[in-house]
């Protein structure tokens, strides 16, 4: 089986003519663009660890293949704001799995893109949990049920925003989640 034990968050933003090398710019922006990147779907695996990049880049090799949860987002318009934003919900019991939210916006800045990214993960995670959670209420309106519940989580978001560039360049941004180590 190919289960994570470690995950890390990552965000960068990359500027070029080519959207295709604004893309590459922002992942290397990010550290992870010497990586084979393989985009998986929505579950943060139980008794996964969020760790620092820094320290999970150390044991890592170029064109080793990596799994991820990625948003990205670009634009050619001058000035339109572009946003990415990974949302991950973990649950009070670690031997369960949580769930990560990707979130692309235009016109959002970090807080708005993030807490939303961070709402659709804890309300994807609430609905597997069987927690009431109104959906049209934030997660940080429903912390109270959630306490009583007995079914904290952990909640957070890696948002990476900026403005597309004047002259029209393309401007691409990212956030993801990266999958390192396999148990």
């Amino acid at each position: 089986m190919l289960i994570p034990k470690t995950a890390f968050i990552t965000k960068g933003v990359g500027r070029h003519k080519e959207k295709l090398t604004s893309f590459e710019m922002a992942l290397r922006n990010a550290k992870i663009a010497q990586y084979n990147l393989v985009k998986v779907s929505s579950i943060f695996p139980p008794d996964c660890q969020l760790v620092q990049r820094a320290s999970e880049l150390k044991n890592l090799f170029p064109g080793q293949i990596l799994h991820v949860v990625m948003s990205e987002n670009a634009t050619n318009e001058p000035n339109r704001l572009v946003a990415a934003s990974a949302g991950v919900a973990i649950p009070k019991d670690s031997s369960r799995h949580g769930y990560i939210s990707e979130h692309h916006s235009f016109g959002e800045n970090d807080t708005v893109a993030g807490e939303y990214a961070e709402d659709l993960a804890a309300y994807m995670l609430a609905t597997t949990l069987g927690v009431p959670f109104d959906p049209d209420k934030s997660y940080d309106e429903q912390k109270d049920i959630w306490k009583i519940s007995d079914h904290i989580v952990r909640t957070i978001n890696v948002t990476q925003t900026a403005v597309g560039d004047k002259k029209g360049l393309w401007t691409t941004v990212v956030a993801a989640v990266v999958f390192a180590t396999y148990r």
